[in-house]
């Protein structure tokens, strides 16, 4: 049997992070949702993508989002 893990209590994500992420996977079905600087970019098709880029536009903002793991 597997060991189940021990969540602490607190979300790792808050509300606003949620909403903006929320907003971002709306604009990928428009197909509005751009990657890139300046949304010049190509349009975003990928799920995983528009995730990234709410959760980015989230950080901007201030909200309660785990920060980007380094590639290093």
């Amino acid at each position: 049997m597997a060991a189940k893990k021990k969540s602490s209590g607190k979300a790792k994500y808050g509300r606003a992070a949620r909403k903006t992420v929320g907003r971002a996977m709306r604009r990928k079905k428009s197909g509005t949702l751009k990657s890139g600087r300046g949304g010049k970019g190509v349009t975003v098709k990928s799920r995983k993508q528009a995730i990234a880029i709410g959760l980015s536009e989230a950080r901007k903002k201030g909200a309660k989002v785990p920060r980007r793991k380094s590639s290093s």
